[in-house]
Order: structure tokens, then sequence, then C-alpha cells
């Protein structure tokens, strides 16, 4: 049997590959990044959205910025993770190809990318003097580096910690505007997030179950039965969260219109697509990849986005 701590290629020939991805230095930077995940980071701009700021440039630049420092944050973090997951990743058909779990970036290298990549994050709203935005990073650094040791192997609790990233990243988002994030907001996000979890989970036990428990040795504590009855439950109630949100007194006073309402539909078509395409379809295994090539997908959140905005600011 092989060593599993031995270093690997893209192509499974040993380090045959590690000249070749040497020659391109910039791309292997980015994809121990993990860039392709900064768009899970587009939930900091919901306040901006929702705050009615779209239209005034002084927050616009400071949400981008706080954008750009969570992302920087996020991906030392990811680089972490990617390392002390380098021998389960190994175990499976595409995280085999991860820069590190692949034998192309040593553990030392890794670390000596991720500090300066941390500290260039912090460095960001440390400088605007953004100590809450600073503060909220650090609880999303302990977070992490928590579900990297420990909580990842807590069934139910791993998902939750994952749902928990992205409720901060909506907190971020305000506090950076000095804005209130409105409740309904931070509800619809926490059960879209556990949606999106579980849905990945359920990708992932579509693995021969040897690989599955080797990769993830939560998963042996799930079934798709459960998934199924979880991802209806979650999905249920992002629903209603967001429907009760866009006919809230408050939410109606806020924004001067009750039509928030009428993008329900929208709403309800992504969570069913994304649900048939994970069902039917067999492609949870990355939300971010998933949104990244699903036309229908990503049209129903552009005539969503687009609506919001006619409505909040135009037609108000």
């Amino acid at each position: 049997m092989a060593d599993p701590a031995a270093p690997l290629s893209l192509n499974g020939a040993g380090n045959s590959a590690a000249p070749a991805v040497a020659a391109r230095p910039v791309r292997l930077f980015f994809r121990l990044l993990r860039c392709r995940q900064w768009v899970k980071n587009a939930f900091i701009f919901g306040p901006l959205v929702f705050a009615g700021r779209l239209g005034d440039a002084p927050s616009v630049l400071t949400a981008l910025l706080t954008f750009l420092s969570f992302s920087l944050v996020a991906s030392a973090l990811y680089i972490f993770n990617d390392w002390t997951d380098r021998f389960e990743d190994r175990l499976h058909p595409l995280k085999c190809r991860r820069p590190i779990a692949a034998g192309l970036v040593s553990g030392r290298r890794a670390f000596a990318t991720a500090v300066p990549v941390l500290l260039a994050g912090i460095a960001i709203p440390l400088a605007s003097r953004a100590f809450g935005v600073l503060l909220l990073e650090a609880a999303y650094v302990v977070l992490n580096l928590a579900y990297s040791l420990r909580l990842k192997r807590a069934v139910l609790v791993d998902v939750f910690a994952i749902s928990a990233g992205f409720v901060i990243r909506v907190w971020v988002g305000a506090v950076a505007l000095h804005v209130a994030a409105s409740h309904w907001l931070i509800l619809c996000t926490f059960f879209l997030a556990l949606f999106l979890g579980f849905g990945k989970r359920e990708d992932e036990l579509r693995l021969p179950a040897s690989n599955a428990a080797d990769h993830r040795s939560v998963l042996r504590d799930y079934s798709s039965d459960l998934i199924a009855q979880l991802n209806l439950v979650v999905l249920s109630a992002t629903l209603l969260c967001y429907a009760l949100y866009t006919v809230a007194p408050e939410t109606v006073v806020k924004f001067g219109t009750d039509r928030l309402v009428y993008s329900v539909p929208l709403v309800a078509y992504g969570l069913m697509r994304y649900l048939f395409l994970i069902r039917a379809r067999a492609q949870g295994g990355s939300p971010t990849d998933l949104l990244l090539r699903d036309r229908p997908l990503q049209a129903c959140i552009v005539l969503w986005l687009a609506y919001c905005v006619a409505i909040l600011y135009f037609f108000r």
C-alpha cells in the first residue's frame, strides 16, 4: 500500500506533475488560496444592499475593502484546513488535487504563505480602525480553527459551525457600515447555509462507504435518509423566514413598499433548483462550483438581485 504521507501529484504519478505546476507559481498560489471560494463572502454585501447604501460611494468602497480583508483571512484559514486534512483529502477523488494534498506545496511553504496573507487581511480593518470588523474576523478565525481541529468530527455540529461562519460574514458587512443587521437576514443566512452544508454532506455520502468514512469520519453518523429530512426542514425554514421578512411591518416601513414579497418565487425556485441538482443530478459536492457552472441558478440569482435593487432603490 502506498504511504499516505508520500507526496502525490495531480495525475497520480508521484511528483511528475510538480515541475509543470512549478512553472506556473502564480496559478499555484491562487489555487492554494482557493480564490474561487471567495464567492461565499458575497454575503458581506447583503447589509450594503438592504441598508440602501448601494448608491453611496464611500459605503461601497468600505464594503469592497471589507470583502477583500475577510477573503484574505478566509484564504489563510483554507490553507491551514488543507494542511490538517491533507491525508484525508488524498483519499477524495477531487480534493486530492489540492496543492498540499497533491504534494505540490510543502507544509512549511504553505504556512509561509498563510501567515502574510492573514496579516494582510487583518491590516485592512486595522488601518481604518474598524475594530468591530477586526473582532468579528478574530471570532471567525477561532471558529474555523475549532472546526478544523475538532468540530468537523461532530455530527450536526460540523454543519452548524459552517453556518455560523456565514452569519459572521453578514455581521461583518453590517458592522463595517455601522448598520444593524436584520434579524430576518441573519435567520435566512443561517438556514440557507445549513441547507448548502447538508447538501454537501449528501454528495460526500455518494462516495464508496469506505472512502467516504476515511475522507470525513463524521459521515459515519449521517445517512441519505437523515440528510433528506434535514434538507426538507432547513429549506422550508429558509423560505418561510424570507417570506416573513418581506411582509414584516418593519420591512415595509423601512423600504416604503410591500412589493419585496414578489421576490419570494425567485427564492423558492433557487432553493428548489439547488435541491434538484444535488438530488437528481448528484452535483452538490461544492456549492461554489455548482453556482459557478449552473446557468439557471445563476440567472435566478441575477434576477433576484435585479428585482430587489429595482424595488428598494427605484420603485419605492
